[in-house]
């Protein structure tokens, strides 16, 4: 495939940026990939496994002359981040992003890009519980979800060329506005992984007063909790920080259904939950049946040999 790129920018380089990067490499997506962190142990990682074709020391240094910058920074950093970029960026130059909330990602990071660089805000619905510049592979994002976030008045052409690029590495797109993704994604992802943090931490009381016989005998469903509260802490408290007023929202649902269920298991009300459970099981063989996950056992996170 041709480069769509001539050259893109990554700043952050933990799971999703060393992601792109060994996807961009397998698809011949861009002509040389700069990268930056700030962390110089993170930076010394990458240099040693070869990821980027040039580490730079500063976040200016990597954005001279790209055509496309990508942050991948948590979403509280990337105002700042943005700020710091803004003067380096070359005119006509595309700046990106992939937080998994995009309304506060917007007010943030918009109003610092110079007039004349384009800003198209997405987000790969692509992830494991592992971070730093190590966890990255090339497949992350094959058969999964870019959401394209166009910000107003963002150009037709910057954004198609950014979805070609996710398209490129793997990955199917959609557009969506950034109200709405966030809304969605509080559904999907935000409180999902809040209520794992929850539970797992309900289980981190629970195990002093039962000799840890919670973490010794775990079974399935509390083992695929802990592998979601296993995630970045520094990326979930932006993203719950961020995202406020959607996951607020989600969580009082959550709230009213496990009241109704309470109920039903308070008085006996075996046909309700029966009725509910037979209900939520088709929305796993939908999740499937959409290629978005295996039924293999173990979720197919078991290694076979």
């Amino acid at each position: 495939m041709a480069p769509v790129y001539d050259r893109v920018a990554l700043i952050g380089l933990g799971l999703i940026a060393s992601s792109m990067f060994w996807a961009m490499k397998r698809g011949g997506l861009a002509g040389e990939v700069t990268g930056y962190a700030r962390s110089s142990e993170t930076r010394a990682t990458a240099r040693e496994i070869g990821l980027c074709d040039r580490v730079c020391d500063s976040a200016a240094e990597a954005v001279e002359g790209a055509d496309l910058v990508v942050l991948c920074v948590p979403v509280g950093a990337m105002g700042a981040v943005a700020a710091e970029i803004a003067p380096a960026l070359k005119p006509g130059a595309t700046v990106s992003d992939v937080g998994s909330v995009k309304k506060a990602v917007i007010e943030a990071v918009a109003p610092h890009l110079p007039q004349g660089v384009h800003f198209v805000p997405a987000h790969p619905l692509a992830g494991t519980e592992h971070s730093g510049p190590r966890s990255g592979f090339a497949e992350l994002f094959d058969n999964r979800w870019c959401l394209i976030v166009p910000d107003t008045g963002s150009d037709p052409d910057a954004v198609a060329r950014v979805a070609r690029l996710w398209q490129g590495m793997g990955a199917q797109t959609d557009e969506m506005d950034a109200e709405h993704h966030d809304l969605v994604l509080a559904v999907t992802s935000h409180a999902p992984h809040l209520i794992a943090y929850t539970m797992v931490g309900v289980a981190d009381d629970l195990r002093r007063v039962t000799d840890s016989e919670v973490i010794k005998y775990s079974a399935a469903g509390f083992r695929d909790f802990t592998r979601i509260a296993a995630s970045d802490p520094t990326m979930w408290r932006d993203v719950f920080l961020n995202n406020k007023e959607a996951t607020l929202e989600i969580l009082g649902r959550f709230t009213e259904e496990l009241f109704a269920l309470q109920r039903a298991i308070r008085t006996g009300d075996g046909d309700h939950l029966f009725a509910y459970f037979t209900r939520t099981r088709a929305i796993r063989r939908g999740i499937i049946e959409a290629g978005q996950d295996t039924d293999a056992p173990d979720f197919g996170r078991v290694k076979k040999g």
